[in-house]
């Protein structure tokens, strides 16, 4: 297999010594979705979680990492991040608020750090899977890593 060639969210676990696998997978440009990407990697899809970007009405842009069979829920989302009503950023805006494009974006390594939250089914598992930063390319991390690396803070159901 060629080699993979590190991200910046990788460049930052190693910088702050967390251990981490990169795993690459096989991007299909129609689906971009945490089920495919879990068929990829023949994980389950609870253990394969996605990173939304939102934008909250009173505190801004904020990051909900939550398992890949999950929708975000809005008005809970709102209420953990101090908000009174919260959206998804359009998909044009990632990228220029992010450094990250749609399917590539990790909770690691954001243009600038905005407050996080995961979900709490994380901590079910030894080791969860976020976007390394690119389209096909997951990080296998422990969830008490990610928590470190990101700051983030729990998201309850």
């Amino acid at each position: 297999m060629a080699s993979v060639s590190k991200t910046n969210a990788a460049r930052l676990l190693d910088a702050a010594s967390i251990s981490y696998e990169l795993i690459p997978y096989e991007v299909d440009e129609e689906h971009l979705e945490a089920a495919h990407v879990a068929s990829q990697l023949g994980q389950n899809i609870e253990q394969v979680f996605k990173t939304l970007v939102l934008r909250g009405d009173r505190n801004g842009l904020f990051v909900c990492v939550i398992p890949g069979n999950f929708e975000v829920d809005l008005k809970l989302a709102a209420r953990i991040s101090g908000n009174k009503k919260a959206e998804m950023i359009h998909v044009k805006e990632l990228l220029p608020e992010t450094g990250y494009i749609r399917g590539g974006c990790s909770p690691i390594g954001m243009k600038k750090p905005l407050p996080t939250f995961i979900h709490e089914s994380a901590l079910l598992y030894d080791s969860i899977f976020v976007s390394a930063g690119v389209r096909g390319l997951q990080l296998k991390i422990s969830p008490s890593d990610l928590f470190k690396i990101t700051g983030a803070e729990i998201y309850p159901i």
